[in-house]
């Protein structure tokens, strides 16, 4: 098509649209909304410390309950900023009403680990039957991702919490 107008027959000129802007916008439009929707599903910001052998996704019944401890040290559980004592409350809250839920523990990699193994240890009293530690995946130099990853995996973490200062 081309920018000049088309003669009609009796001498009348017929509109000619330019659609090209218009598809321009909405590509815009496309890629500013592809690159922001992944981002409006996260959680608390953290920076999870990441390991080289993943274990791979395992799909459960019920989506486990997410406790998150920012770089700051502010602890989350779900959404909700709690102190420890009130975090501690929450989860055995939780735990009562589903005695079966899983619990995965979220915590900043720039974290001391004694700013994460009081809470790790009071929340395995609560009785929970596992606890993750939900960690990136790290990749060797050189070395590609087999695939990519839809979310960090969580590590199984049954055992008791081992003392380290």
């Amino acid at each position: 098509m081309s920018g000049l107008p088309r003669k009609i027959s009796r001498g009348g000129v017929a509109p000619d649209i330019n659609v090209t802007p218009l598809v321009d916008v909405v590509l815009v439009l496309l890629i500013i909304f592809m690159v922001v929707a992944p981002r409006l599903d996260q959680d608390v910001q953290v920076e999870l410390p990441g390991v080289f052998n993943p274990d791979p996704e395992v799909k459960n019944q019920v989506d486990p309950l997410k406790v998150s401890v920012a770089r700051t040290g502010e602890i989350y559980v779900g959404d909700e900023k709690l102190d420890l004592d009130g975090a501690i409350a929450q989860l055995a809250a939780e735990h009562a009403a589903d005695p079966y839920r899983r619990l995965i523990l979220r915590a900043d990699a720039g974290l001391k680990y004694s700013q994460v193994r009081d809470l790790f240890a009071k929340a395995q009293e609560v009785g929970f039957p596992g606890i993750g530690l939900q960690v990136g995946e790290r990749h060797r130099a050189g070395q590609a991702p087999a695939a990519p990853p839809a979310e960090a995996a969580p590590a199984s973490a049954d055992a008791p919490a081992p003392e380290a200062g």
